[in-house]
């Protein structure tokens, strides 16, 4: 029979080529339109999404509970997430953007050891330290290969890291559904303001650009979905390793669709992002199981 742990991996997997997909599909339709209009619509489409599936379930797009400060910063906090990422993606390499993103989760703890007070120990002290020295090998300032505007991607990484952490302090009754449209109305009119001040105008799309378009939209809400589903099945410590596939198949499309090679040491960073992200969220999920275990509760 198979576990429940195996069956969450697979879906984990799927959910990052999904994810991977969804970037490349974005670096294609910046290379022929501006990319806060590609922003905008993924913002703007995103919310309509999310719309659908609430009035579905019976539920509210606008509460009042979406003033609460923690949902404003969550907002602000997905909107420079986003805008880094895309930006990111428009003007630098598919491959370095993917190796920084995976620093996320290194942020993450990061942030949550010094905003939260949440308890992190010498050992995930060093698998931070060894990952934002993976991502310093991936941007590479001061040599010949640096690229200010990789600097999004750190951008992205922190706007992200933020978003997260605002959302574990959200008040549990506002729904899931009516956080995320929130975030993608934010995104939407972020990248209006951002055309505005960057004098961007919107064009035509042709029916390549359309279809790219939906295609970015449905692997993105079908990654969202599978990782949703696959995290609420699987151990977090039985995890962790797959979230980094997306990084092999961002590598893997970089190459055939971009002709992008990688050199050494973005290769070298990245595997040293994997390695300290990987350790981190292990050593979290067994520090969780420990605990919940001394308050004699299951840890699943």
């Amino acid at each position: 029979m198979v576990s429940e742990n195996f069956r969450a991996a697979m879906l984990m997997v799927v959910s990052m080529v999904l994810f991977a997909f969804e970037d490349m599909c974005i670096k294609l339709l910046t290379a022929t339109l501006p990319y806060t209009q590609v922003l905008g619509m993924i913002g703007l489409l995103g919310w309509f999404s999310f719309w659908i599936m609430l009035r579905r379930q019976g539920g509210r797009l606008w509460t009042r509970a979406l003033l609460d400060p923690l949902v404003l910063l969550r907002n602000l906090a997905e909107a420079v997430g986003s805008i880094g990422i895309v930006v990111a993606l428009a003007l630098t390499e598919l491959s370095s953007t993917s190796a920084i993103m995976q620093a996320l989760p290194l942020a993450i703890v990061l942030g949550a050891a010094l905003f939260l007070g949440e308890p992190v120990g010498w050992r995930r002290w060093s698998a931070i330290i060894a990952g934002f020295l993976g991502v310093i090998l991936v941007i590479r300032p001061g040599l010949a290969g640096f690229q200010p505007v990789s600097l999004m991607a750190v951008v992205a990484v922190l706007g992200l890291a933020a978003r997260d952490l605002a959302t574990r302090r959200i008040p549990r009754g506002i729904h899931s559904m009516q956080l995320a449209a929130s975030a993608f109305f934010a995104i939407f009119v972020a990248a209006v303001l951002m055309g505005l001040v960057m004098g961007q105008r919107p064009v035509l799309l042709d029916v390549r650009e359309w279809l790219i378009l939906a295609g970015c939209m449905a692997v993105g809400i079908g990654g969202y979905s599978l990782l949703v589903t696959a995290t609420r099945l699987g151990e977090a410590s039985a995890l962790a390793p797959f979230r980094y596939a997306r990084l092999v198949f961002a590598l893997i499309l970089a190459l055939l669709v971009f002709g992008e090679r990688p050199d050494t040491l973005t290769l070298t960073g990245a595997a040293i992002i994997v390695g300290s992200g990987c350790y981190a969220m292990l050593r979290e999920a067994r520090l969780r199981r420990t605990q919940l275990r001394a308050a004699g509760m299951s840890p699943r």
